[in-house]
């Protein structure tokens, strides 16, 4: 069987990627990293993705390969060129950013692209990930994480709705939630909106699958 890493810098994306093996790839063996200080440090550093972030991820990525993971799923959205370096330095495993299939996914449809973040450094570093001429439109559903963190689950889900709304108002004709902690609201989104949602999680599950 395949022994997939999943590296998390968010306690709460741990459950939502953990749901969707179990729904859409049971057999894969999952073994779990969490270090919630990345995402903290991040966003209080000032420093950005400095070399000492880098390093951080290269060692969190041996340490999955030296266990013996044959695949590396990242799960937040925030450290695209990070784990970018480790996917170069372990070019024979599938390395994905947990973005990368819903953005495959993005790319065979058209009109314009709602994205909603809780984690405001993720809006930041996302967009780029995109191909070219992807027409974009961002929000920040403010005050979300902190009431995810808080155990507010229903006023979480309640402001990234918010942001739907908002966001179909603006001419999006598609959303997607930015991190794999959002998946959560998919439904909430999809009854504030009228419009289809796509999650981070759902793609890649399905993309490592591909890949593995």
């Amino acid at each position: 069987m395949t022994r997939l890493a999943l590296i998390h810098a968010l306690s709460h994306s741990v459950a939502p990627i953990n749901e969707a093996f179990e729904r859409d790839w049971p057999e894969a063996v999952r073994m779990n990293l969490l270090d919630d200080s990345l995402s903290a440090d991040l966003a209080r550093g000032g420093r950005g993705l400095d070399e000492v972030m880098h390093e951080r991820f290269q060692r969190l990525a041996q340490y999955a390969v030296d266990t013996g993971a044959r695949g590396i799923l990242f799960t937040c959205s925030a450290f695209g060129p990070c784990i970018e370096a480790v996917a170069r330095r372990h070019a024979g495993l599938p390395v994905l950013k947990p973005n990368e299939g819903m953005i495959e996914e993005v790319a065979q449809g058209q009109g314009r692209l709602g994205l909603i973040a809780t984690f405001a450094p993720t809006l930041a570093s996302m967009p780029a990930e995109f191909p070219q001429g992807t027409l974009l439109e961002l929000a920040l559903a403010e005050g979300a994480l902190d009431a995810l963190n808080a155990g507010d689950t229903q006023r979480h889900d309640a402001l990234i709705a918010e942001q739907a709304a908002a966001l179909r108002e603006r001419g999006c004709t598609r959303l997607a939630l930015a991190q794999f902690s959002m998946a959560r609201a998919r439904a909430a989104c999809e009854a504030a909106s009228g419009l289809p949602v796509l999650t981070t999680v759902d793609s890649a599950v399905k993309a490592l699958r591909r890949r593995s």
